[in-house]
């Protein structure tokens, strides 16, 4: 029987640290300088002067807020940003299956796996921390959080499998990977793989449009664009991406509606 998990979002989170290590171009820099050219798409030279006056910012350990101070090679710098309120996200996770080692979540549509871009702290990794916590788990215990394994989308819903060692991790890593490599030979070949691979990803989509054939093999490479508020910017077909093969099939078709649901298997 599924069971449901998940603490209510605090308004505010942690804030997060980000650091660097000044090399040795960069030494006698001012922090100033350095902060303000290094890091100029994160804020311009007032921001800057703001945070360092706010006693964001260490150098070797210590805050310092003389914008003026000269860096020296191999110094540690670490910007702490203040905590901000993160986008709306759902934060309740059923659980479909679990025993000691892999645990598979049913993920809700709006909340991201691992954290980036806007969502540090508003994320599965995060809700698994917590429930892990709240069992007074031992030291060994806590040193063995349950992490996911593969990608889906923060839009996307769906089973999430994360592992709970770092044996099972290695494992099922290795079963979502394998046949990934030889994607792009031959097509044939390559569909075989559904009957030998462990692991297999099937989405349900609904497609603008009308499609007219029952079945579709899309073989378009897929990289990453750049996508306000996606850290790492979003998967599409791309020439200059990875081989990639998926075999969409209809399940539906709303005529009047204009659009098709599909079931894609990828491989």
């Amino acid at each position: 029987m599924s069971k449901k998990f998940g603490v209510p979002w605090p308004e505010l989170n942690n804030g997060i640290t980000y650091t660097d290590v000044v090399s040795t171009s960069d030494s006698e820099l001012a922090l100033i300088d350095y902060y303000s050219s290094k890091h100029k798409n994160s804020a311009p030279l007032q921001g800057w002067l703001q945070r360092i006056n706010n006693g964001q910012i260490k150098v070797d350990g210590t805050i310092v807020t003389e914008p003026k101070t000269i860096l020296r090679a191999g110094s540690k710098l670490v910007y702490h940003r203040l905590p901000w309120p993160e986008p709306d996200a759902p934060y309740l996770l059923e659980t479909l299956y679990e025993d000691d080692d892999v645990i598979a979540l049913n993920k809700p549509s709006g909340l991201q796996v691992l954290p980036g871009g806007l969502f540090q702290q508003r994320t599965v990794l995060t809700q698994l921390q917590w429930r892990d916590e709240k069992k007074n788990c031992s030291p060994t215990c806590q040193e063995s959080h349950p992490v996911p394994v593969h990608r889906l989308g923060r839009g996307t819903s769906g089973i999430l499998l994360c592992a709970k060692t770092k044996l099972a991790k290695t494992r099922l890593a290795a079963y979502f990977a394998d046949g990934t490599s030889v994607v792009g030979g031959n097509r044939d070949a390559d569909m075989k793989l559904r009957t030998v691979r462990k692991i297999s990803k099937i989405y349900r989509a609904l497609v603008n449009g009308i499609l007219e054939k029952d079945e579709i093999v899309i073989e378009q490479p897929i990289g990453t664009v750049q996508y306000p508020g996606v850290a790492k910017g979003l998967y599409v077909a791309s020439a200059s991406g990875k081989p990639a093969l998926s075999k969409v099939a209809v399940l539906e078709r709303d005529v009047q509606g204009g659009h098709t649901t599909v079931r894609v298997l990828w491989f």
